[in-house]
């Protein structure tokens, strides 16, 4: 099996509920970060243009940790602390943060069917999970975009 015949979240095809769309978006949307972070070094996973935009092992580090925050954190009342160093992820190989990520994911969706209803409310009462899903979805898009252009520059990688 090659790395990219490992990623295997599906497509975004309707499934019956609500829940399970919003899930499906993000398992697509991970699976064109996975598809960028893939097959690279660790030097190469660190690697940033000109010293700008985030390096890949930083963009997938920094995806895990805002899927903790947000449904482990915010909607579970757990912690939201923020690590000042996930965007680079300085002593993590990137099999270790892929690994994490996938994790995460399994993780996440488990704890979003666990809450049931996407008018599920925060313990604070601030957010609902259906506006927590789709900063999920939105935070993953972009930096899915982020990685495409990474890569790109890194070794011209392009599509998927």
């Amino acid at each position: 099996m090659t790395a990219l015949e490992d990623v295997t979240f599906p497509s975004p095809s309707p499934p019956t509920d609500s829940i399970g769309l919003h899930l499906r978006w993000l398992d697509f949307l991970r699976g064109a970060v996975l598809r960028k972070a893939l097959g690279v070094t660790d030097e190469q996973a660190r690697w940033r243009p000109d010293g700008k935009l985030l390096p890949l092992v930083g963009l997938v580090n920094h995806l895990t940790n805002v899927e903790r925050r947000w449904i482990d954190g915010v909607m579970l009342g757990g912690s939201t602390f923020k690590d000042p160093l996930e965007y680079e992820a300085p002593a993590l190989p990137i099999d270790v943060v892929i690994t994490a990520y996938r994790e995460r994911a399994v993780a996440t969706a488990g704890a979003v069917r666990s809450l049931g209803d996407l008018d599920t409310r925060s313990p604070g009462g601030e957010y609902d999970l259906r506006f927590v899903l789709l900063h999920l979805i939105n935070e993953t898009a972009r930096h899915a975009g982020h990685a495409d252009a990474v890569r790109e520059l890194l070794d011209g990688t392009v599509g998927e």
